[in-house]
């Protein structure tokens, strides 16, 4: 009993301490998205510019917006079954080439774990 309750323990104290996708703050993540839009959109208007449309992204399979033009491992990530949830896209954020090798996204990652939630809090506003 000890050595289960022991467990318990030490799964809550790591959900404790894992980024609260959800709980990131929306408004605060508008801001960070401002490093996102020279290659990126979201909202009703939104289209492709250097970087898809990111309208649906978090829970979506990868690389399915319509009409933009992804790098092969991407593709190839995608029909694997990679999918945008929130785990999948922290890693991408804090390090895209980690996640994606040899992705066409020249951008570096975020460094800050709240800039992270709070992105992600944003995108999730953009069904």
């Amino acid at each position: 009993m000890k050595k289960a309750f022991s467990c318990l323990v030490a799964v809550l104290g790591l959900a404790l301490t894992s980024p609260a996708f959800a709980d990131g703050d929306a408004a605060k993540g508008e801001k960070v998205f401002r490093k996102c839009k020279a290659c990126h959109a979201v909202g009703e208007k939104a289209k492709n510019k250097v970087g898809p449309a990111l309208n649906g992204i978090v829970g979506a399979p990868a690389a399915q917006a319509e009409g933009f033009k992804y790098s092969k491992s991407i593709v190839e990530l995608a029909d694997g079954g990679l999918v945008w949830d929130q785990e999948t896209l922290s890693a991408f954020l804090v390090k895209p080439k980690d996640v994606v090798p040899k992705t066409k996204m020249s951008f570096a990652g975020l460094r800050k774990e709240d800039d992270v939630a709070n992105i992600i809090a944003y995108l999730q506003t953009f069904e």
